[in-house]
């Protein structure tokens, strides 16, 4: 047995942290407003990792980014190398980003938001290439720092997120829970606390409370929680896993002071959950699952597409200018593939990971349908391809379900069955990770 750590709950996990800054200029991602690169870093961008195992050859490799998010091409290669380097098979890698608009762009996310210069597109691309050998490095620094350890999990409250879409639909949701997850490491004989070595935790909130006046690289909200938590518990990796905020705002926004008030709120509900002594042991096994379902847009409209071709419109111009020209090479896009995963710790902890820019109302769902659960769910996972609405943004329409789609390159909306297929993607993975839907 290990000195400090319940018999029961016995784990392995291993922690890295790489630096992602990228070189500058760079141009900054989100915001299409932007008419220069970025030339200033006020605080540096990390990728971090976290391993856990159980023992029994069963493990989930959780990464955080602060970016914008991840293309499908940085993921799917990531997944490939290691997979190869270490046997971590794609249901075990949860990769998630914090959507801050104030990183550098992944190449092509959002892309059609730029008009880029040859040098330009050549430093936003091999930042990406960069990014990937970055994501591997990060995952064999946490596999080669693997020791015993114990979790818990505990949740606290922060208020600053408010639901964006209020001037559509008033009093739209908001999930202001903060989940939180403590890693522990056995200390000295008698010593029964042990050191912590990780904190993960995470918020539904947009990372914009800088707007697009802003040109310093910086972490938004969730960065300056990142580095007041750090601050105060020197050594210990603190990783923001940013929940569904598709449709969330930071209120107010618009000044580096408010980015760093609110991270002081998210860092101080963080704080009052380790301190407040009810933190709940989380015990093997690990499961994970990992499943992908199709999401198909509304038809394809050749009609439409050539009107706007040949409009004003600069980014209805380059979408138009990409569906056509997969359309006279006869592909039509009809659907999106979507990832959505999860991990579940004994009936202590389960983590749901999806895909996208999700909105509020997966989260609220998943949590009301697993209301026996200890539920931590994430949006912005795998990959940001895109916004996915619920049902309800479909029919009231606005800029998540409809012309985001343009900045974001795809054909769209969505047809109106994305809620439910989501759903039906939620209920695969946490039924093969032993998650009961409603049992308390």
């Amino acid at each position: 047995m290990v000195v400090g750590i319940h018999a029961e709950a016995q784990l392995v996990a291993g922690t890295g942290r790489v630096k992602i800054t990228p070189q500058l200029p760079m141009w900054l991602s989100g915001y299409a407003g932007r008419e220069k690169p970025a030339t200033e870093v006020l605080q540096d961008l990390w990728a971090k990792a976290l391993v856990l195992e159980d023992g029994r050859t069963n493990r989930v490799v959780i990464v955080t980014t602060d970016l914008l998010g991840l293309s499908h091409q940085v993921s799917a290669d990531l997944a490939h190398q290691v997979d190869s380097l270490y046997g971590i098979r794609r249901d075990q890698l949860l990769l998630n980003s914090s959507h801050t608009h104030s990183g550098p762009m992944v190449w092509p996310c959002v892309d059609i938001i730029f008009d880029f210069t040859l040098d330009e597109q050549r430093a936003v691309s091999l930042y990406s290439q960069q990014l990937t050998a970055n994501l591997v490095k990060v995952i064999g620094m946490a596999m080669a720092d693997r020791a015993p350890a114990q979790l818990y999990s505990g949740k606290g409250v922060a208020g600053f997120a408010i639901n964006r879409r209020n001037t559509i639909s008033p009093g739209g949701p908001v999930d202001h829970e903060v989940p939180v997850v403590k890693v522990v490491r056995p200390g000295a004989p008698g010593d029964t606390k042990g050191k912590p070595v990780a904190i993960l935790f995470g918020y539904a909130c947009h990372n914009t409370t800088l707007v697009e006046n802003n040109f310093l690289i910086n972490g938004d909200y969730a960065g300056f929680a990142q580095a007041a938590l750090e601050e105060e518990n020197p050594g210990v990796t603190c990783m923001f896993l940013m929940g569904c905020g598709g449709d969330q705002n930071p209120d107010p926004r618009g000044s580096i002071e408010l980015a760093k008030s609110h991270g002081r709120e998210l860092a101080d509900a963080v704080d009052a959950v380790l301190n407040g002594g009810k933190m709940r042991l989380v015990r093997a096994p690990i499961r994970t699952a990992y499943t992908t379902v199709d999401l198909p847009y509304r038809s394809f409209d050749v009609a439409e597409y050539q009107k706007e071709i040949v409009g004003d419109n600069t980014f209805l111009q380059r979408r138009a200018r990409l569906m056509l020209s997969a359309y006279n090479r006869g592909f039509t896009p009809d659907h999106l593939v979507y990832p959505v995963q999860a991990a579940r710790f004994g009936a202590d902890l389960c983590l749901l990971a999806l895909s996208g820019e999700t909105v509020v109302d997966y989260s609220l769902k998943a949590k009301k349908l697993y209301a026996g659960e200890n539920l931590y769910v994430a949006g912005y996972s795998s990959e940001v391809m895109c916004y996915i609405p619920s049902l309800r943004l479909l029919k009231e329409g606005g800029y998540e379900p409809d012309e985001s789609m343009i900045y974001y390159g795809f054909p769209g909306p969505f047809a109106n069955g994305v809620e439910d297929s989501v759903t039906k993607a939620i209920r695969r993975v946490m039924k093969k990770v032993g998650a009961g839907e409603g049992v308390r």
